[in-house]
């Protein structure tokens, strides 16, 4: 997700993370709000709740999911700003991979279901006929269907979908207005699911192959939305709809963005020979400077990736990205931005690098649970050291690395090694929260650190493609895991690491490096959370010469002068216990 403020900090225990990569510092939400009353005005309309059980996401599929594979969603969606509501058409295709009697997807309660066919044939409500109860609904087949067959079913419904609470930590629909009073709308749903606004199956493993949009808005108003755009239909009545289609999204990633928008377009010439489009959605009373400045990073950020992990996945699409009345979110090919062209100092816009990397990790490489979530966040918020590396050199990224070392929270481990659902991770009272981010950033530069540059990007790129050698063409979105990380590294490293994957993702504690010095020797020790053996090497510097200590066991010695001056891990190369951080954040943990 896209965000750095846990659920529980912003809305007395509403919804969310952090907002991805660096940390996201108390004044920058102050800004946030401050910029959504300067530039917009959010409608304020009483929540009415959608069901517990829509209201999460990552659900365990019911046997006639399981049996189903999601070949297409067609998605004919009018949005009505002046009742905020929608009047909506879903054509969802399936092919049965084992015997089916009845497809089973989810849709909010909260909408209003008026008509369901299936291959042509009305299905009525109640007895014998289609369910939806609690937002999981169950459309009986006539005859069930053998393996391999397909169907077809057509959902007709409408009404006022889930108002945001506090996106996109809490998700839904948000219903905006621009500072002259044009309507400004946008969907953020990683953390309830796709079943907000269409029927879907809200699980990371049920992406569609293709999901075809077509986005009907008043005429003065634009839908920048997924994948290629395919035209515009101006009815002639004050109603134009906008036409996209997207290859495998991620489900919650399918967005509406509607509003009084201007397009900024130009050709990225990637570094692997194709030429891929870039489009930047913002709003007509923006300042063009800060659209230009804006616009002028989108290129080089993609360079950067593309040097980094590879080729950009969707460049037969497009790069998108489109303003919105929330802080952003990684919804693919049309990044949302909310940031407000702030400037921080570090000469490039976080939100909108973060949102980026998740083209890559949660996109093109998708989570298989979300106890892997740290491969999407983690992975993605340690690009912008190495972004700021890039643009600035190594104090620039030491100093982000050092940004998130005090952030972290230590009291989950990253990874359980169960199933879990999003908001266990996410939430940073019963999961990993903001350690997803920051946590798994630093754990993936102490990973490099040790194992060298070229077996730690090989390995990032294998997981994100499922080939070490990515050509535009060549590979398709994908499922990764911890453990097949994990086996990818130890295959590049030439040796096993389940230990360093142990001690670092699967203990709430940092090893503890123990020293005693006595005798003319220091003595090392790692101490695990488990009490496992942690080999980790590590450098000592005595009176500015550097020695290396293998650590063999978890333990090490060197000779040290009496006198001299011992620095240990002089580069910060390791991730471990520092009791005075611990003890600065115990004080209250004053910036």
């Amino acid at each position: 997700m896209s965000f750095k403020v846990s659920r529980t900090a912003l809305t007395g225990v509403s919804m969310l993370a952090l907002v991805a990569c660096t940390a996201m510092p108390t004044e920058a939400v102050t800004l946030q709000i401050d910029r959504m009353t300067l530039h917009s005005t959010v409608v304020q309309t009483p929540v009415r709740e959608s069901t517990a059980f829509t209201l999460g996401t990552d659900q365990p599929r019911t046997a006639e999911q399981l049996a189903m594979q999601f070949d297409k969603a067609d998605l004919s969606i009018r949005v009505m700003p002046e009742t905020r509501t929608i009047d909506a058409v879903a054509v969802l295709d399936f092919t049965a991979v084992a015997p089916l009697p009845a497809v089973v997807v989810e849709l909010d309660t909260l909408l209003t279901v008026s008509s369901v066919q299936v291959d042509g044939r009305e299905v009525p409500a109640g007895d014998g006929g289609w369910i939806n109860p609690e937002g999981r609904m169950t459309i009986p087949l006539a005859e069930p269907l053998a393996t391999g067959e397909t169907v077809s079913v057509r959902i007709a419904y409408a009404g006022a979908p889930r108002v945001a609470p506090n996106a996109p930590w809490d998700g839904g629909f948000v219903w905006a207005t621009t500072a002259d009073g044009s309507p400004w709308i946008a969907t953020a749903v990683q953390p309830e699911g796709c079943d907000l606004f269409w029927p879907c199956i809200d699980h990371p493993l049920a992406e569609p192959k293709r999901v075809d949009l077509h986005i009907t808005v008043p005429s003065n108003l634009s839908a920048p939305s997924n994948g290629r755009f395919l035209g515009t239909v101006d009815h002639g009545d004050g109603w134009t709809t906008w036409n996209w289609s997207a290859a495998n999204p991620n489900t919650y990633a399918i967005a509406l963005n509607i509003g009084p928008y201007e397009e900024v377009r130009a050709e990225y010439q990637s570094r692997f020979g194709n030429v891929i489009p870039m489009s930047y959605w913002h709003l007509r009373s923006d300042d063009p400077a800060k659209v230009a400045a804006l616009f002028a990073q989108f290129a080089p950020m993609m360079d950067f990736y593309e040097a980094t992990v590879g080729p950009y996945p969707f460049g037969d699409e497009k790069m998108g990205v489109v303003e919105t009345p929330h802080l952003g979110m990684e919804h693919q090919t049309i990044n949302a931005y909310g940031n407000a062209y702030r400037l921080d100092g570090k000469g490039y816009d976080w939100l909108l690098h973060h949102e980026l990397a998740h083209e890559w990790f949660g996109n093109q490489m998708t989570n298989r649970n979300a106890d892997d979530m740290w491969l999407h966040e983690g992975l993605g918020s340690y690009m912008q050291p190495l972004y700021l590396r890039w643009l600035h050199g190594e104090r620039y990224m030491q100093a982000e690395l050092q940004e998130q070392r005090r952030d972290l929270i230590n009291r989950f481990p990253v990874v359980s090694g169960t199933e879990r659902a999003e908001d266990e991770v996410y939430k940073s009272d019963v999961g990993p929260g903001l350690d997803l981010y920051n946590k798994g950033s630093l754990i993936a530069h102490s990973l490099r650190m040790l194992i060298g540059d070229e077996a730690f990007f090989r390995s990032v790129t294998r997981l994100v493609y499922g080939t070490a050698d990515p050509r535009p063409g060549n590979f398709t979105t994908r499922y990764g895991t911890t453990d097949e990380f994990l086996a990818l590294v130890s295959e590049e490293a030439g040796r096993d690491l389940t230990w360093f994957f142990r001690g670092y993702l699967y203990q709430a504690a940092l090893p503890d490096l123990r020293q005693t010095r006595e005798n003319g020797e220091l003595s090392l020790e790692w101490v695990t959370g488990d009490g496992g053996v942690f080999p980790m090497p590590v450098e000592v510097e005595i009176d500015g010469r550097r020695q290396t200590v293998a650590m063999t066991g978890g333990r090490g010695a060197i000779p040290v002068p009496a006198g001299a001056h011992v620095l240990i891990d002089p580069d910060n190369r390791v991730l471990r216990r520092q009791v005075f951080l611990e003890e600065w954040r115990a004080a209250g943990s004053p910036r």
